[in-house]
């Protein structure tokens, strides 16, 4: 076996499959130990060394080393086949861990790839040597992608599969959102410019909280760039998400109003027992700054990282004389306990009830043996509230079943009075009954509407026959009278010779007389189509 040979494979895997050549001597190593006890069997002792200088291998049996020249001839073309799969196989894992390695190391970070191919919703993309999936619940809601497509995503979880390495990308991960930033704004790459906080919901909207080490810097202007150019370039890659740029400040009297906006703020009230900010706004700005299904005080509830309560002041002063009152029925509990423990936002019992009892002893001044009851009358009171709201819940869920189990209305009469009783029941269901109710009776009447109409017109029609029928008796009538006549003039006419074309002309003038009535009876009906004054 050459040495050289060897150390010129070891070089090519090394520079090839980026793995390190001490692996790559470990692999021909065990490979050719492999093929050796083939042949010399399981149970004999063998070692085997390969010089890492000139690359020499040195096989021992039982002690005594084997020329490297007989080697080749020892293990034979079988042996040498196992050889090499033994070697293919350990070289493929190195590739892997070293894959593995260096993929874990670039989690959270974006890369760029080419979407192949597609496999019931989810996207699998090329990054190189390696492939990623995007899932289906990591990608954005309402973006399309295709076939040959660029994409970009943040590696999101690394794991070994086998002999690949199976890579997860997201598109809907904060980090996402950050990288962009970082590459489209050179003061954050820089670092002058520092992303403190961020806040996503992919495919809606996004907060940022950006603050700068340099004064004379505007964070926000830096952000947005001239015009907008470099926010729109963020906008198009995240398929027009709205992104809000926060400026940052440390004290939360002044960083909650700027996560709310656009919505004004009228004051904050800080909670930190329970870690709630209380933010009052008026009744215009209500609606604002809770956002389309909360999603403006969630968002800014994640970026200041406390839980926002959003209220009016006339809703804050309901609570409070609530909260007050409620906490004044606790056994044990005096009033100036109750009105500090709503000062601090405590405003319900699930409130109170993770309350520690060294707190609670702190915050009163009351022993540890007062505060205990306390504690577990607020748990006591907190679970019965949760039950009584879950049956609540049930009970509104089960309405709109029973509803549709009422009889079918029958008459106009049955469904007026079911209807006025189920309006009486002051629910949905209710008005949905006497709103079929309603819709029953109105088909019937225009059913009956639609008979009468039908018999009006069989009446007309049948008058129009009646008419048109005596019309045809006295057309019929005034023609017999014509055709007696014109025979009684005949036979008082005596016989005389005539030529046969005066006799076949006066045979057609009674033959056309007797023509007209027929051609008149059948032209009658027609005519009277449409009802006389007679008929009507």
């Amino acid at each position: 076996m050459n040495g050289n040979e060897v150390l010129r494979i070891v070089d090519a895997i090394h520079r090839d499959k980026n793995i390190d050549k001490e692996i790559v001597f470990e692999g021909i190593e065990q490979a050719i130990l492999s093929a050796a006890k083939k042949h010399y069997g399981e149970e004999m002792p063998l070692e085997i060394q390969i010089d890492r200088g000139n690359g020499n291998p040195t096989l021992m049996k039982e002690g005594e080393v084997i020329d490297s020249d007989l080697l080749g001839e020892i293990l034979g073309r079988i042996s040498a086949q196992t050889a090499k799969q033994v070697m293919i196989q350990k070289i493929r894992e190195a590739e892997r861990d070293a894959l593995f390695d260096d993929y874990l190391a670039m989690r959270g970070q974006i890369v760029n790839g080419t979407i192949s191919r597609f496999e019931g919703g989810t996207a699998t993309i090329t990054l190189g040597k390696v492939e990623g999936i995007l899932p289906r619940s990591e990608q954005i809601p309402g973006e399309s992608y295709r076939v040959n497509e660029r994409a970009r995503a943040v590696v999101l979880e690394v794991r070994k599969a086998g002999t690949r390495v199976k890579i997860i990308l997201s598109r809907t991960h904060p980090d996402l959102v950050r990288r962009l930033f970082e590459l489209e704004i050179p003061e954050i790459a820089e670092r002058v410019i520092e992303i403190r906080s961020l806040a996503r919901e992919a495919g809606y909207r996004s907060k940022v909280a950006v603050s700068c080490i340099d004064q004379k810097i505007d964070a926000v202007g830096a952000c947005v760039g001239v015009r907008g150019s470099r926010i729109k370039n963020i906008v198009d890659e995240l398929a027009g998400e709205r992104i809000d740029i926060v400026r940052w400040n440390d004290s939360l009297q002044v960083l909650v109003p700027n996560a709310l906006q656009p919505a004004e703020v009228e004051d904050v009230i800080l909670c930190p027992m329970l870690g709630r900010v209380i933010v009052l706004v008026k009744d215009d700005q209500l609606s604002l700054a809770i956002g389309k299904r909360g999603q403006n005080v969630r968002l800014a509830s994640k970026l200041v990282g406390w839980d926002i309560e959003i209220m009016t002041r006339e809703e804050l002063n309901e609570q409070l004389d609530k909260s007050i009152e409620a906490f004044s029925e606790i056994p044990g509990v005096p009033d100036q306990l109750a009105e500090n423990l709503v000062e601090q936002g405590f405003f319900s019992f699930d409130d109170l009830s993770v309350i520690e009892p060294d707190q609670l002893a702190e915050l009163s001044g009351l022993s540890l043996d007062d505060c205990a009851p306390i504690v577990e009358f607020a748990e006591r009171e907190s679970e019965r509230l949760e039950r009584e709201a879950a049956r609540q819940k049930a009970e509104d869920a089960m309405k709109p079943r029973v509803a549709p189990a009422t009889p079918a209305v029958e008459s106009e009469s049955d469904s007026g009075s079911e209807s006025i009783g189920a309006g009486a029941d002051g629910d949905g269901s209710g008005e949905a009954g006497s709103q079929d109710a309603a819709l029953e009776v109105a088909a019937s009447e225009d059913a009956a509407s639609e008979v009468a109409v039908s018999e009006d017109a069989v009446s007309e029609d049948a008058a129009s026959e009646d008419a048109a029928s005596e019309d045809a008796v006295s057309e019929d009538a005034a023609s017999e009278d014509a055709a007696s006549e014109v025979a009684g003039a005949d036979a008082g006419v005596e016989e005389s010779p005539v030529d046969d074309s005066s006799s076949s002309a006066k045979q057609g003038d009674v033959e056309e007389l007797d023509a007209e009535p027929q051609a008149t009876m059948t032209e009658l009906p027609a005519e009277s189509s449409e009802p006389t004054d007679s008929a009507v």
